[in-house]
């Protein structure tokens, strides 16, 4: 019985693929005709109607096809034609301004920009423009980038580019290089023949290369920057000038369209597409949060798109629908290959017999995959590499024409003859003029422990009479080492063996792929381990100095609650801090504050200003003087941190707070049911500048008065202003007054939204 060649979990990515690429053809097409009609139409003054059959008269009359003649007439309004009207044409009785033909290259040029236009993704247009307008010109790569609020450029398509050095130039702030601020300011192009002046940088593939500079233009204003680099210097004269113009002038409305995704790992991705073998990407969903989760398709090289049919689409990347009939197998391999930190491998996926080619339509049925590869490759990544299967004769005329590493043999065992194919002699580093060696010779040039796997090679085809195949360490005569793969048939006679045929192919640039992944991983496993041990010490060294629930604190005249909140993301440990202390003297110490950044040298920096402060308060100074001392402590405190404060001071007996800040956020002061901010001095923070003299504010308290210091974390959030949270907050503070302390405090950090992966402080003082 003759079954679907992707079997029952549907067509697969090929039948989709290429049911894409028709339709994908189809819409540009129509949109090039409609094009064509709405010109015809407003010259005509007639309907869409007529015009289109208009447009299929001038097509009958002039022998050319509807989508040819469409480009032409796109061609002539935009004034991109350059040839006569045809006298078919103007023979024509209808009103229309005669038809100027185009040249092919005009054509083609149009239908590119035509696909552009109706392109997804801003990715998707630069590919249409480079492949079927840029290349024909000598261009090799195209950059579209989209102009922000700011001024800055983001980079939202690009084409013939590598995943490296797209995202090297992802953003260039407003102050770019000089040939990216004159195309802005001026609104026009630049052109640079043979690459930008000494000293400035420019993307593309050498120094002087040819580029060009264009703006990008909607309804008349500049909306991004396109840049084409060529090859080599490039004379720019003025025919290809009004070309690139011409092709350029689309892509500002595509801006509008979503940006190209970017890759998270560049260098990786561009490693795979150096390959020479298809290799797959996959994203694997973390262990912790779903194990059984399907692996997703970050990256497919040209070599595994062309062995699949085509790249999955954007909406599904999921790895049943690139290749539905081995995908829990490959997602075996992979979550095995991160489990036990080893690469795995399998001689071929299906595993099974190959499908009979009597059971299935030609071309349709799913791809095998020969000596498979599956490597881990980071935490949540592994990499898949494999052999394409296929008709073996023109599999072999194919990738000897193609690669310099493949290589063909055949020996005789009869009259003791050797041929090699002119590639098996590079393959062994040998000149022409040496002897071909045969497979019984190559003892004397394998690596010694290679030779139980020579004699194991040699035993199979002349004991077992079967092919066989292995790799071997290959020592050339300089002393280099090349892994060699050796797979070979014996050739039979009667039942005797009377010689071997088979095929050599170096395979050390795998190899060492193969081993620099490896490495990858385990420096990648080792960068892990030591932050995982970094946020640990972090981590308790936060929580000795600043606990998170401490118990009501009650001091002459006041009762104190604290709390501290973690940052969301536990992997954020911050540099809050709170302190609440009574002095020698009598007063009690009140303070807070934040050391900016996240992890250990945060935190360490946190215990370094709250230890010193705790010191210094001692001495009986006024907050003043123990903020300018701290200021010091802090310029002298290793890694250079800044940090913002409060330090108040509490006289029990005159009921007077004293206090400091180092631009710090505002006391809320609470009396009598409603809240106000106390207007802070207005110095800068901790370790910005040495010798910095700091103001003090004195606040007088009465009975029943709260007053409320805290941290940002407490009021920012992600799309609101400062003056927003501090309003939230105020409003907060009243409605809960009369609670409490540590009521209050719960309540505050309860209605605080902390979506900002901020850690926060907050300190309640009530004043009995």
């Amino acid at each position: 019985m003759t079954t679907s060649a992707a079997g029952p979990e549907g067509p697969g990515i090929t039948g989709l693929s290429a049911e894409n690429r028709r339709l994908r053809a189809e819409l540009t097409r129509r949109h090039l005709i409609d094009l064509a009609t709405g010109v015809l139409a407003a010259q005509l003054g007639a309907s869409p109607a007529d015009a289109a059959e208009h447009l299929a008269a001038l097509s009958h009359a002039t022998g050319l096809g509807v989508e040819d003649l469409a480009a032409d007439v796109v061609n002539g309004v935009a004034g991109l034609s350059g040839s006569e009207p045809s006298a078919a044409v103007r023979a024509e009785p209808a009103a229309a301004a005669p038809v100027v033909f185009s040249t092919p290259e005009e054509r083609r040029a149009r239908q590119a920009a035509a696909a552009a236009e109706t392109a997804d993704t801003v990715g998707e247009a630069a590919r249409a423009l480079l492949e079927g307008g840029l290349v024909p010109l000598g261009a090799e790569c195209l950059w579209l980038w989209r102009r922000d609020a700011w001024g800055c450029l983001r980079l939202a398509g690009h084409a013939g580019v590598g995943a490296a050095e797209a995202a090297a130039w992802q953003w260039i702030p407003p102050a770019a290089p000089p040939a990216f601020r004159t195309v802005l300011a001026d609104g026009a192009p630049v052109w640079l023949d043979d690459g930008p002046e000494a000293g400035d940088v420019l993307p593309g593939p050498a120094r002087r290369s040819a580029r060009a500079l264009l703006p990008l233009r909607s309804r008349g204003v500049t909306v991004g920057l396109a840049l084409v680099a060529w090859p080599g210097p490039v004379v720019l004269d003025a025919a290809l000038r009004k070309a690139l113009v011409g092709l350029t002038d689309v892509a500002g409305t595509v801006l509008d369209a979503a940006d190209a995704p970017s890759s998270a790992v560049p260098g990786l991705v561009d490693v795979l597409d150096a390959l020479v073998h298809p290799a797959m990407l996959l994203r694997l969903a973390p262990p912790a949060e779903t194990p059984t989760a399907p692996p997703t398709v970050e990256h497919l090289n040209d070599n595994a798109g062309a062995a699949l049919g085509g790249a999955p689409p954007a909406e599904d990347r999921s790895l049943s629908l690139a290749l539905p009939h081995v995908h829990a197998d490959l997602a075996h391999l992979a979550r095995r290959a991160h489990r036990t930190a080893r690469t795995q491998r399998v001689a071929r996926l299906p595993a099974g017999p190959p499908t009979d080619p009597e059971d299935r339509a030609d071309d349709e049925g799913p791809p095998t995959l020969l000596d498979v590869r599956v490597l881990p490759a980071g935490p949540e990544r592994a990499v898949v590499l494999w052999h394409a299967a296929s008709d073996p004769g023109l599999a072999s005329e194919r990738a000897v024409a193609r690669l310099q590493s493949v290589a063909l043999f055949q020996d005789s065992l009869t009259d003791g003859g050797t041929v090699w194919s002119e590639q098996a002699y590079a393959v062994f580093g040998r000149s022409r003029d040496e002897p071909p060696v045969p497979l019984l010779g190559l003892r004397g040039l394998v690596h010694p422990e290679d030779g139980e796997a020579l004699t194991g090679l040699l035993r199979t085809l002349t004991e077992r009479r079967t092919g066989a195949q292995t790799v071997l360490r290959i020592v050339l005569g300089d002393g280099t080492v090349r892994h060699v793969r050796v797979a070979a048939e014996p050739l039979l006679d009667a039942g005797a063996v009377t010689g071997f045929a088979g095929v050599y192919q170096d395979v050390s640039a795998s190899r060492r792929v193969e081993a620099a992944l490896n490495a990858t991983f385990d420096q990648l496993t080792a960068v892990r381990t030591r932050a995982e041990l970094r946020h640990q010490i972090a981590l308790q060294l936060q929580q000795a100095i600043v606990p998170e629930v401490p118990d009501l604190q009650e001091f002459p005249g006041l009762v104190v609650a604290a709390r501290y909140r973690p940052a969301a993301e536990e992997y954020r440990v911050g540099g809050d801090w709170y302190d609440v202390q009574p002095l020698p003297d009598g007063r009690i110490l009140v303070a807070v504050g934040d050391v900016a950044g996240h992890g250990i040298d945060s935190v360490t920096g946190m215990v370094a200003l709250h230890n010193a402060q705790r010191g210094l308060a001692c001495t009986g100074e006024s907050p003043r003087r123990l903020m300018g001392w701290l200021n010091e402590v802090t310029l002298r405190t290793s890694g250079h941190p800044t940090a913002t404060a409060v330090c108040a001071l509490y006289d029990p007996v005159a009921r007077v707070l004293v206090w400091a800040s180092a631009g710090h956020l505002p006391l809320v002061l609470v009396r009598n049911g409603e809240a106000r901010l106390l207007d802070p001095p207005h110095d800068v923070l901790l370790g910005a500048v040495p010798s910095y003299a700091y103001e003090e504010r004195r606040t007088s308290l009465r009975p029943g008065d709260t007053l409320l210091l805290y941290t940002d974390g407490l009021i920012e959030r992600r799309h609101d202003g400062l003056d927003d949270g501090l309003a939230r907050l105020a409003e907060q503070a009243a409605l809960v007054s009369g609670h409490p302390p540590d009521e209050q405090v719960e309540s505050l950090l309860d209605a605080a939204p902390g979506d900002t992966d901020d850690d926060t402080s907050v300190v309640a003082v009530l004043v009995r």
